[in-house]
């Protein structure tokens, strides 16, 4: 829906703005629970590691007993998964992030087009949204594997524990 009429009355520009602005605040919400995932997985690593030390410090000079290298291998399988983890869950909030930055530059170029009548920033706009879109659509996939992710964590943690 571009507006070619040079009369165009209010309802019309908020009406073209209301679809990026709406998808800034869904990006908000995805962002708050992908922020608070990765806090999650950084602690968890900070706790590992410092299992780790713990375990090392206690051993000291002497060998490893069989069970503390069970649990020190365990700890090393979780840690490479948890490094794998937290990236996806980074690119995801990058994604999102990167998605409400063009979200917000589509409504820019929304009203830059209205006010100053230049036709050519209406594909440009909507090229940016599309582009938002696809961003938001890469936010949800690693979201997706980095679910995943943690199912094979707990997977690991769980055969450990046998």
């Amino acid at each position: 829906m571009f507006l070619s009429d040079q009369t165009v009355d209010a309802s019309k520009i908020i009406q073209l703005m209301l679809a990026p602005a709406v998808m800034i605040s869904a990006c908000g919400l995805l962002l708050l629970g992908a922020n608070n995932k990765y806090s999650s997985v950084v602690n968890r690593i900070r706790l590992i590691n410092d299992e780790k030390r713990r375990l090392v410090v206690k051993a000291g000079d002497r060998e490893f007993t069989p069970e503390e290298n069970l649990r020190l291998e365990s700890i090393a399988r979780q840690l490479k998964h948890l490094s794998v983890r937290a990236r996806l869950v980074r690119n995801s909030v990058l994604s999102y992030t990167t998605a409400a930055a063009f979200f917000v530059l589509t409504s820019l170029l929304i009203g830059a087009a209205v006010f100053q009548g230049i036709v050519e920033l209406h594909y440009l706009s909507t090229a940016m949204f599309l582009v938002g879109m696809l961003m938001v659509f890469a936010g949800v996939v690693f979201g997706f594997f980095e679910s995943k992710k943690g199912f094979d964590i707990v997977q690991l943690e769980l055969k450990a524990e046998e």
